[in-house]
């Protein structure tokens, strides 16, 4: 059996030390190396790795934030990657999910592999579920970007309703200056915190439309009501700058609509 490896740290020293002692281990394969949280979760659902060696601190969606996004239920055995020997180190040893410190041990590295392996062979996923949904309900004050394995939808009450791990976050239209793409995701930004939805900009387009939003790029949508003045750029372009002085780059195959929904604003 040969046990496929997933590799997802910021830091390309970490990443190739991890592969670097994977190199006489003919049981497990690389097969593939993240640099973010964005490209871990979408490897992860693309490539559905057998095992994943995870970075905790990690800039925008950190570790917890990818277990969040694809699902405790979905996650592959996880061995987290950690320079910060923290409190939050007890919980991953209560509930049987290994860790590995930064610079890594050799001989550490070795008992979690015949743990990681372990627990592929005894394919106990249900057990798997039950200890990261334990893990991160202990440590949600770590996680930065909020849960992201759910469904979006506007109610009769325009609200954005996310759904999440048993969670419901509301969010009305006032709530939110910008969405951005991040490649199978988007982000909903809004003044206090950014909510990372596994969702289109296409469908996103289409409920926010009629709520007073527009798109403006193939990857941005802004609330018409936060925009405070268009900067007209020498490639023709525009700049879109919202009241939290945040810059939205404005293309010109948007340019004409946006100009006639700003005269009809009031």
């Amino acid at each position: 059996m040969t046990i496929r490896v997933l590799i997802v740290d910021d830091e390309p020293l970490a990443r190739e030390g991890v592969s670097l002692h994977l190199q006489d281990e003919k049981e497990f394969s690389i097969v593939g190396e993240c640099e973010n949280g964005s490209d871990a979760i979408r490897s992860i659902l693309s490539l559905k790795p057998d095992l994943i060696f995870l970075d905790i601190k990690m800039p925008k969606v950190n570790g917890f934030d990818v277990v969040n996004a694809v699902g405790s239920e979905h996650m592959p055995p996880v061995i987290f990657l950690t320079a910060y020997d923290e409190y939050a180190i007890q919980a991953f040893n209560t509930h049987a999910i290994d860790y590995l410190l930064k610079p890594i041990d050799k001989t550490r590295f070795k008992e979690s592999l015949e743990h990681a392996r372990d627990q592929i062979l005894k394919n106990s996923i249900s057990q798997r579920s039950a200890q990261l949904t334990q893990l991160l309900s202990q440590t949600q004050g770590l996680s930065t970007v909020k849960p992201v394995n759910q469904t979006s939808s506007l109610v009769e009450n325009e609200r954005l309703v996310i759904r999440s791990n048993g969670h419901v976050y509301l969010l009305k239209s006032e709530d939110i200056y910008w969405i951005e793409a991040d490649g199978d995701y988007i982000t909903v930004h809004t003044p206090q915190k950014s909510h990372l939805v596994r969702e289109t900009m296409k469908n996103m387009e289409a409920r926010l439309n009629e709520q007073g939003f527009q798109r403006v790029h193939r990857s941005s949508i802004v609330n018409l009501n936060y925009v405070r003045e268009l900067i007209s750029l020498d490639s023709g372009d525009y700049q879109i700058i919202l009241r939290d002085s945040t810059s939205v780059k404005l293309s010109r195959n948007y340019r004409d609509i946006l100009y006639q929904r700003l005269h009809a604003t009031p």
